[in-house]
């Protein structure tokens, strides 16, 4: 997954969407280009006592800039198809006479050598270029000049590879060596013999137990992100990821045998789930040396149900206006204003939004409309609020048609048969338009019993946890996760519309790559229970206040809300809203057809999870003519706070001109 921010030779990109976890760019030529973790510049950090005092500047100022470019080059069209991938490597160092592998800390000089080479290599076509990853042993290759749409640079890509492969091998000493691996296993393992030269665990960055901050690049950006992140925090990351289980595993000699599964807690049926950056609740009560894991379909899931809430965070609420003749809601442009708009919310759909704190009864949506909660009376209820892990069968989703085996099935000679609960209990229509009868509509009744009673259900506690619970591989720095290695791909699109679709598409397939491409099995000398480094990376930048994560800590004016938001993610991980506006093919319709007035409904119903956002950044956004989607993908990255701030370069950077404020959290959302 991509980690940060991309420049080219110094210029920022020309187009840019922020983004969480993939990165959709434009950049202003195709001579060259350097992708590196995050916003790279040379100066001086402040220390987090400092830096905290202009992060609400920074905040707004990076808002600012960003409307500045998005205003400067939304109309842009025609840039061409660029791409390219990133490589990072591990340079370990052999011992063979002591059967020892330790870190090889001279990344820099490996890749100043290499650097120098490619210079005196410049005439030649095909070339690479070396950067600065995380660790003082990693480091970053790409391609020198990007791969273009054109079928032949396919072939480039294998290439390239073999050619930085070979150029890295050639300043490697004879017993060092670089495999493209996602860890070094040991990491952590051996504190004071696990580098070469040797470093003590502990230091004022990690002050870690089990690393040393010398195994750190000496890029000053690279510390201080270490430092401020636990600072901020107010305390070290925590990383407990969990043991792999078998007879001989000595943690595991004082468990009992599970009765439900002898491989793990869940069963045969579900699978279990590792739940990184939710587990301070267990931390208090097991220590760092055991964790506790979940189920796919244990209603212990709903433990951790937030609703805690927090300034505008959103909830789900479902839709059901119990009048005769009642339909649904119309939007409203404001409160007490209707929209005319034949896409309108329908009973039995759920809704995401936010609770109007100075306008009682209404609530915001996703999409920048508003509806009303009660009737104007009070008499009528048209929302209600619903457990956050609801989802609706919207009635749409089958209007619009699906690729999914349920409707894969329907042929010409076969007739679709739905029972009430929305089963399918035989198939013999002759197309997808029997799935449109209203005859084949759920229930709204019923709909409203499955998504209420998710709100109501009270977990039954009374059975021993101890189940779930796990031995855990403890880790508490952020090297344990930006360590990590991978190879990570980066697309330039057409324009700002098409890379708005690529980020989309590319969060749905991301997951997939990632259980493809799982190789991340053994941390810190022992075999864990996950197989990728994802969880792992997400905890060890974890900068979220003991508020931020559902505990009680003191405001902190400084911050962003003080401190006091609950936020539900880490600053690594999954995205949280989906961007493009695209529409569908719904326009040449007939006047009654079920499809009219659902081109705006299709987003609007994928994007169904709670999304805390800045509130002042969303409103400035939508004043200045952003479309809601990415208002609210913006302000939702703008509820961070700068974790790096250089000396001089506050208030004297120009916002009209310069996206350096906007860089400094877009490049720290992962």
């Amino acid at each position: 997954m991509p980690k940060g921010a991309v420049r080219h030779r110094g210029i920022l990109f020309r187009h840019f969407v922020a983004c969480f976890s993939l990165i959709v760019f434009f950049l202003e030529s195709c001579e060259s280009f350097t992708l590196n973790m995050g916003l790279l510049k040379v100066g001086t950090p402040m220390p987090w006592e400092k830096s905290k005092k202009h992060n609400h500047y920074i905040r707004k100022a990076g808002v600012r800039q960003f409307i500045s470019t998005y205003n400067r080059v939304k109309d842009l069209k025609g840039d061409e198809l660029l791409w390219g991938d990133e490589i990072e490597y591990g340079i370990f160092k052999l011992d063979p006479a002591n059967k020892k592998i330790r870190l090889s800390l001279r990344a820099k000089e490996v890749m100043d050598r290499l650097n120098e080479k490619e210079r005196s290599h410049a005439h030649r076509v095909e070339g690479c270029n070396w950067v600065p990853e995380y660790g003082a042993w990693m480091v970053e290759a790409t391609p020198k000049r990007p791969y273009t749409g054109f079928t032949h640079d396919l072939l480039r890509v294998e290439r390239n590879m073999r050619l930085r492969r070979k150029r890295i091998l050639t300043v490697l000493a004879d017993d060092e060596v670089a495999p493209t691996v996602a860890v070094f296993p040991l990491l952590g393992a051996r504190a004071d013999d696990a580098t070469i030269p040797p470093t003590k665990a502990g230091g004022s960055k990690t002050l870690s137990e089990y690393i040393g901050d010398d195994i750190i690049n000496p890029h000053p950006r690279f510390g201080t992100l270490t430092a401020n992140i636990r600072q901020r925090r107010g305390e070290k990351v925590n990383i407990r990821v969990p043991l792999f289980r078998d007879k001989n595993t000595p943690e595991y000699q004082d468990f009992a045998e599970s009765t439900t599964d002898i491989d793990g807690c869940c069963g045969g049926n579900t699978l279990q789930l590792w739940r990184y950056g939710k587990g301070d609740a267990s931390r208090e009560k097991y220590g760092n040396d055991r964790v506790v894991v979940g189920c796919s379909t244990s209603s212990k899931d709903d433990e951790f149900n937030e609703f805690s809430g927090g300034p505008v965070t959103l909830e789900k609420w479902l839709v059901d206006v119990t009048c005769e003749g009642c339909k649904g809601l119309f939007y409203r442009s404001a409160p007490n204003a209707i929209v005319p708009d034949a896409d309108w919310p329908r009973n039995g759909d759920i809704v995401v939004g936010s609770e109007i704190p100075n306008i009682p009864g209404w609530i915001r949506l996703q999409n920048g409309y508003y509806l009303p909660i009660n009737s104007d009376d009070g008499k009528i209820q048209f929302l209600h609020k619903v457990s956050k892990r609801a989802h609706a069968s919207n009635p749409e989703k089958r209007t619009l048609g699906s690729n999914t085996p349920l409707f894969r099935s329907l042929t010409s000679a076969g007739r679709a048969q739905m029972s009430d609960s929305g089963n399918v209990d035989a198939v013999q229509g002759n197309t997808l338009q029997a799935l449109l009868e209203d005859n084949l509509t759920m229930k709204t009744t019923l709909q409203n019993a499955s998504a209420i009673s998710t709100l109501n259900r009270v977990v039954d506690n009374s059975q021993d946890d101890l189940e779930n619970v796990r031995a855990a591989i403890h880790m508490d720095a952020m090297a344990f996760g930006m360590g990590c290695c991978c190879l990570q791909i980066t697309f330039q699109a057409k324009d700002l519309d098409e890379s708005r679709f690529i980020y989309d598409q590319l969060a749905v397939m991301a997951p997939i790559m990632m259980a493809l491409t799982a190789s991340t099995p053994l941390l810190k000398g022992r075999i864990a229970d996950t197989d990728c480094r994802w969880g792992i990376i997400s905890e060890s930048v974890d900068c979220r206040t003991p508020a931020e994560r559902g505990l009680g800590s003191e405001p902190q004016p400084e911050l962003a809300a003080k401190g006091q938001r609950r936020v539900f993610k880490s600053r690594y991980d999954s995205i949280s809203t989906y961007i493009y506006q695209g529409a569908d093919n719904t326009d040449n319709v007939s006047e009654n057809s079920e499809k009219r007035g659902l081109k705006n409904r299709v987003l609007n119903m994928y994007n169904d999870i709670p999304v805390p956002i800045d509130e002042d950044s969303y409103q400035l956004l939508r004043k200045s003519g952003i479309d809601p989607a990415l208002s609210q993908h913006i302000a939702h990255l703008f509820i961070r706070d700068p974790l790096v701030v250089f000396e001089g370069a506050v208030e004297e950077v120009d916002d009209e001109t310069l996206t350096e404020h906007f860089e400094s959290i877009q490049s720290t959302n992962w």
